[in-house]
C-alpha cells in the first residue's frame, strides 16, 4: 500500500482552476443507484414463494437505514463552498474531483471495502512523502473515506443487481421450457430455438440459475442443458466452472458489502484529531518550537495556530509548509540571538522565541517582512488598546502602510473609524471599534480593486451607500 501510495502521489497533477460540483453529483447518482437496488431486493423478498436473495443483497437490504443515514451526513459535511477550496486534479479517471477524494478511494478499493486506522495512516504518510496535503485536506479524510466507501457500496450494488437481473431471466426461461415440455416435448426445439434467437446472457449467474431449475427435474428435457453446454464450450468453459464462479463472484460480493457497512461504522470510532496531527506537515513543523511552548499547548490552542497558518498561507498563496518554516525560522533567529547575549532577560524574550509570537502576536509585522512580497495581514491597534488582527484593505499603499495611534475621525457606518486627510492620503488608518468583525469576514468584505474617501474599498456596499448619502446632503 505503501508503494501505490507513492505512485499515486507521482501520478496526480493538480488543476488549480477547477471548480465543480462533480463530488456532489456523483454522490447524487450513488444515492440513486442504491436506492433502486435496494428497492429491487425488497420486492424481491415480499414475492411469495420467491428464492433466498443473494446474500450481499441481504446485507444491503439490512443495513438500508445506515447507508440513507451516511449518505444524509455526508451531503451534511460536504457544502459546495468547501468543496470548492479542496485542490482538484487535472487528469486520470478522478479528473475534476479534489485530489484528496482520489486518495480515499484509492485506499478504499485496494482493501476490498476494508477501513484500517493503521493502514490508512501508512498510506497517508507515504504518499505525504511525495506531496504533502494541505490541513484542510487531512480534515477532509473523514467526508472522503464516507463518500469512498459509498462510492464502493453503490459499485458492488450494481454488480449485483445485473447478476441478479440474469438470475431473473434465467429463471423465466427455465420456467418456460419446463412448462413447454410438460405441455408438449415436440415444442421444446422450437423454444430453444427462440432462446438461442433471444441471445440471452450466458454469464454466470445466469447459467447458476438455469442448471439449478432444469437439473434434477423429471420433466425437464435435455436438450436446453446440451445447447448450455456448447455454447459454453466455445468459449472454453462448462456449467460446472460457471457454478463455481458464481459462488465466489457471491462470496467476493458479500464481503465487499460487509466491509463498506463496518467501515462506515467504524469511521465514528476513529480519532481524526489523533490522526490529523500525526500526519500534518504544519503541526510538525510547530512542533519544533525554540522555546518549547507549542507541545505542551492543549488541542484547542495549537488547532488555532494551524488555521492561523492556513489562512496566511491562502491569503499569500504560499504553501503552509513555506509560512510555518517562515515562523519558525524568525523564532529560532530569536532563540539565537537570545543565547548569545544574556542582556535580554524575562518573559518578553521568550515570547519572541516562540513561533506563536509571529503567528498570532506582535510578531507577525516581522513575518511579513519576511514574506515581503506575500499580502499577509498586518497588525493594527484597536480602540479597546489591545492588538488585533486586521486586514490590508484599501489601496496597495494604505496596506502597505504602518498604523499609527491617536488618530480621531468619524465613524463609518460598516464600524471603522473614518481617518483624516493626512492618514486617508496613506491609504486610512487600522483604527477599529471594539466589535469589530472577524479578520476573515473583513478581508472578505473589503476586497476591491481601489479605495474611496475613507479608504475602503470601492465594493464595499456600506461605503457606496454612505457615500450617497453624503452627495445628496
Amino acid at each position: 500500500m505503501a508503494a501505490h501510495a507513492r505512485e499515486l502521489a507521482a501520478r496526480h497533477r493538480l488543476n488549480p482552476s477547477s471548480s465543480s460540483h462533480r463530488l456532489l453529483l456523483r454522490l447524487d447518482d450513488n444515492e440513486n443507484v442504491l436506492r433502486a437496488c435496494i428497492q429491487m431486493f425488497a420486492e424481491a423478498a415480499r414475492v411469495e414463494g420467491e428464492r433466498r436473495i443473494m446474500p450481499a443483497g441481504e446485507w444491503l437490504l439490512d443495513n438500508a437505514y445506515l447507508v440513507e443515514e451516511q449518505i444524509r451526513t455526508a451531503r451534511a459535511h460536504l457544502p459546495r463552498e468547501y468543496s470548492r477550496e479542496l485542490p482538484r486534479l487535472a487528469d486520470g479517471p478522478s479528473a475534476g474531483l479534489p485530489r484528496v477524494y482520489d486518495i480515499a478511494l484509492q485506499n478504499i478499493s485496494h482493501g476490498d471495502g476494508r477501513l484500517d486506522a493503521d493502514m490508512l495512516r501508512r498510506f497517508v504518510a507515504a504518499y505525504q512523502e511525495a506531496s504533502p496535503l494541505s490541513l484542510g485536506e487531512l480534515w477532509a479524510i473523514p467526508i472522503m473515506l464516507r463518500l469512498a466507501l459509498v462510492e464502493n457500496l453503490r459499485r458492488t450494488a450494481a454488480r449485483v443487481t445485473a447478476a441478479w437481473r440474469d438470475h431473473l431471466a434465467a429463471a423465466r426461461w427455465a420456467d418456460r421450457l419446463l412448462e413447454t415440455a410438460a405441455r408438449d416435448r415436440k415444442n421444446v426445439v422450437a423454444a430453444v430455438a427462440e432462446m438461442a434467437d433471444a441471445d440471452v446472457p450466458l454469464t454466470s449467474a445466469f447459467v447458476t440459475e438455469f442448471a439449478r431449475r432444469l437439473q434434477g427435474r423429471n420433466a425437464a428435457p435435455a436438450l436446453p442443458l446440451t445447447w448450455l453446454e456448447e455454447r459454453l464450450a466455445e468459449r472454453g468453459l462448462n456449467i460446472g466452472e460457471m457454478i463455481r464462479r458464481e459462488s465466489r463472484r457471491q462470496a467476493e460480493d458479500q464481503l465487499s458489502v460487509s466491509n463498506s457497512v463496518s467501515g462506515l461504522r467504524q469511521l465514528s470510532r476513529i480519532d481524526w484529531r489523533d490522526f490529523v496531527e500525526a500526519l500534518a506537515i504544519v503541526e510538525q513543523i510547530l512542533r519544533r518550537d525554540p522555546a518549547g511552548v507549542y507541545p505542551r499547548m492543549d488541542f484547542e490552542t495549537r488547532d488555532n495556530y494551524r488555521h492561523r497558518v492556513e489562512r496566511l498561507a491562502r491569503r499569500a498563496r504560499l504553501s503552509e509548509e513555506q509560512t510555518a518554516l517562515a515562523a519558525l525560522d524568525l523564532a529560532r533567529q530569536d532563540a539565537a540571538k537570545r543565547a548569545l547575549t544574556t542582556a535580554e532577560k524575562g518573559d518578553e524574550a521568550d515570547i519572541r522565541s516562540h513561533v506563536g509570537h509571529y503567528l498570532a502576536g506582535e510578531g507577525l509585522t516581522a513575518l511579513r517582512r519576511e514574506r515581503a512580497s506575500c499580502p499577509l495581514p498586518r497588525r493594527g491597534p484597536r480602540a479597546d488598546g489591545a492588538a488585533g488582527l486586521v486586514p490590508a484593505c484599501g489601496s496597495a499603499r494604505g496596506r502597505l502602510a504602518g498604523s499609527g495611534s491617536g488618530v480621531r475621525g468619524r465613524r463609518h457606518p460598516c464600524g471603522r473609524q473614518r481617518a483624516g486627510a493626512a492618514a486617508a492620503e496613506r491609504g486610512g488608518h487600522a483604527l477599529f471599534p471594539p466589535a469589530f468583525p472577524s479578520p476573515a469576514r473583513l478581508w472578505r468584505r473589503h476586497s476591491g480593486h481601489g479605495p474611496n474617501r475613507c479608504g475602503h474599498s470601492g465594493h464595499c456596499r456600506l461605503v457606496r451607500r454612505s457615500g450617497r448619502s453624503r452627495r445628496k446632503a
